[in-house]
């Protein structure tokens, strides 16, 4: 029997190495960090004029800023398993770079679980497949626990 292969369900977003990065993008001017990378030619900060920016790995640990639940199936482009299954959502802090990356949280974690401010890290779990074809995408799980 062959391996399943695992490719991002979001090209260019993250690494699938382990332990896995989101990857954003930093201002070579002021500094400031950016999720997803910046697209444009110039930077965000209103302070800032700068025009060049690099490619880095963000941290992969966090805490937690907010959470909620999705209990609705979101539309397209979304895929969902049928029957839908709700699933709960983070909106992690990240400890270095001091901004917010909003994920969903691993199976079998539900809202009920999390607190603001619990430590949170970066893994990747499938969030569907295609034949022999896992599609990854980055989510929070809580330090310390198994995905």
């Amino acid at each position: 029997m062959s391996a399943r292969q695992r490719v991002a369900a979001i090209e260019g977003w993250y690494t699938l190495d382990e332990p896995a990065h989101l990857l954003g993008s930093r201002c070579n001017s002021c500094g400031s960090y950016y999720f997803p990378r910046l697209s444009a030619g110039f930077c965000r900060n209103p302070a800032c004029e700068g025009t060049s920016f690099e490619t880095v790995p963000l941290s992969r640990t966090g805490r937690i800023w907010s959470y909620t639940n999705a209990c609705y199936q979101p539309p397209p482009p979304f895929v969902s398993p049928t029957p839908f299954v709700p699933f709960a959502i983070a909106a992690v802090e990240l400890a270095a770079e001091r901004m917010i990356v909003l994920g969903q949280v691993v199976a079998g974690i539900d809202v009920g679980q999390l607190k603001v401010g619990m430590p949170m890290e970066l893994v990747l779990e499938s969030l569907y497949s295609e034949g022999d074809t896992d599609k990854l995408v980055w989510k929070w799980k809580p330090s310390g626990v198994r995905p």
